[in-house]
């Protein structure tokens, strides 16, 4: 051969190492300026074979060699520190206190009179609602051509941009500006999930799972507690950063660090993720195509599955209880006990930095005694957070209320990750895979936010709501008696 030879990308014949079997030799060479084109040479009993295969594309090929790599670990947390800071500052800090304040309290759109509760809340239905439609397209199309970073960074960039664009949202005549920004903002947030979820079969083996998982969680606390710190002193303190101290120009310029914090760490974790093997030769068209069929064909191996049906089905129920509780909690102490912003800042810092310790009580709770008792243990809590939600008067009982939500608001999810994890029968097609548990969990956001605003408009009372959450976490706690890890798994 006058261009010579590769062998798994090394130079030279003599590399060229033979895999013996019996009296059979076979030697694959690698063609240097086409590495998809091989020349397989095959000896058997004294005869030589030669033939030629194009090697297709794995999907992902460089995975293996990257378990459990301290660098790509330590970058799939630290997507957690670079979008909680959304999840914070403006779904559950500032944002909603804000928006309370600068809009009427009840007003018509479309002939249809909301209150500025209600409208809160289906904007958060409503934006579930499209990412719930769109996650199992997005995330089959990811898989099939081998874009799950792409789709990752794209959501970024949009969340990003949204949280920025929050900043000229300033009453009732921008109004369809705050609307639109806060959706994109949370359709960014939320797409972007489940690529990042579906991240750690790839990069992990399962006994990290639970440790790793916890981690995320963790960092994203601590990184969206430091911004918030930052926030409030420029709410508070708006002259130190050169802003007026009236008007709400400090509290427009807190939606603008988040964008960027957002934007800049998720860029470093990014850097640190393997990066896509994309399928050559399809067209958006084909990969769509090769999504849903590789949808269907996980849809077919769930149903096989009785333990993951049985688990996807107790996490449905409940996360419309546990994503309903997080999303609203500062909507219900601003309307319901006459928090002010500062208050509330207070009430997410004390969620925050409780859920830190909480993360990892979960991890060694599960480890020590499996993930069905974590969970379990996690569900009791949650029915009792409703329950006592629905009596609670005074603000300082609301303070050990949030403390109880920050116990458990990380735990829960962590460990409901980690165990669907060791559910996976494999490291292929993780997306696919994740896009069931994501699709769910953006359901039952649906369904939890959606009969959570419309009891709100009834009784115009958000206290009947919270009571009705309780049930979802009485009906998690049903379905999870017929669940069972399978025999090989990790527990802890």
């Amino acid at each position: 051969m006058n261009a010579g030879a590769w062998l798994n990308g090394r130079s030279h014949a003599p590399a060229l190492r033979a895999q013996r079997q019996l009296d059979t030799r076979k030697w694959t060479l690698r063609w240097p300026t086409n590495p998809e084109f091989n020349i397989v040479v095959i000896w058997l009993e004294g005869f030589t074979f030669v033939t030629m295969s194009q090697t297709l594309d794995d999907p992902q090929p460089h995975h293996a060699d990257n378990l459990n790599d301290r660098r790509t670990l330590n970058g799939w947390a630290l997507f957690d520190w670079a979008n909680s800071a959304f999840a914070l500052v403006i779904t559950t800090a500032i944002f909603p206190a804000y928006f309370a304040g600068i809009i009427d309290d009840r007003f018509t759109v479309l002939g249809i009179e909301f209150s500025k509760s209600a409208w809160f809340t289906f904007i958060i239905t409503l934006s579930y609602f499209v990412i719930a439609t769109l996650s199992p397209l997005l995330s089959g199309i990811a898989d099939a051509g081998g874009r799950r970073k792409w789709f990752l960074r794209l959501f970024t960039t949009v969340g990003g941009l949204a949280c920025i664009s929050l900043f000229f949202f300033t009453g009732m005549d921008t109004l369809w500006l705050g609307t639109l920004s806060f959706a994109l903002g949370l359709i960014g947030f939320a797409g972007g999930l489940v690529f990042y979820n579906s991240f750690l079969p790839v990069i992990a083996t399962p006994d990290r799972f639970d440790k790793l998982s916890a981690r995320g969680f963790a960092m994203g606390y601590v990184g969206s507690v430091l911004l918030l710190l930052l926030n409030l002193a420029m709410i508070q303190q708006p002259a130190w950063f050169g802003l007026p101290t009236e008007g709400t120009l400090a509290v427009r310029v807190t939606f603008v660090t988040v964008g960027v914090w957002w934007l800049v760490f998720a860029a470093v974790s990014l850097s640190r993720l393997p990066d896509d093997v994309r399928t050559k030769g399809n067209g958006i068209a084909d990969m769509a195509r090769m999504g849903w069929a590789e949808l269907t064909s996980v849809w077919k191996k769930v149903k096989d599955a009785p333990n993951t049906l049985i688990f996807l089905a107790a996490f449905f129920s409940y996360s419309a209880g546990v994503q309903t509780v997080i999303f609203l909690a500062s909507t219900f102490a601003e309307i319901e006990l006459g928090f002010e912003t500062q208050e509330l800042i207070i009430v997410v810092l004390i969620l925050q930095v409780v859920a830190i310790g909480g993360a990892y009580l979960a991890a060694s709770v599960s480890k020590r005694y499996g993930n069905k008792t974590g969970l379990y243990f996690q569900l009791i809590i949650w029915t009792a957070i409703c329950l006592a939600g629905y009596f609670v008067e005074g603000k300082t009982t609301f303070y050990t209320v949030a403390a109880a939500v920050g116990l458990v608001m990380g735990g829960i999810q962590s460990l409901s990750r980690s165990t669907y994890a060791k559910l996976i029968p494999s490291r292929e097609d993780t997306t696919s895979y994740f896009s069931f548990y994501d699709v769910l969990e953006k359901v039952a956001i649906v369904l939890g936010t959606a009969i959570f605003g419309l009891l709100d408009l009834l009784t115009g009372s958000m206290r009947t709501s919270l009571l009705m959450l309780s049930v979802f976490f009485a009906a998690g706690m049903v379905l999870l008696l017929w669940f069972r890890l399978p025999r090989g798994k990790v527990e802890g």
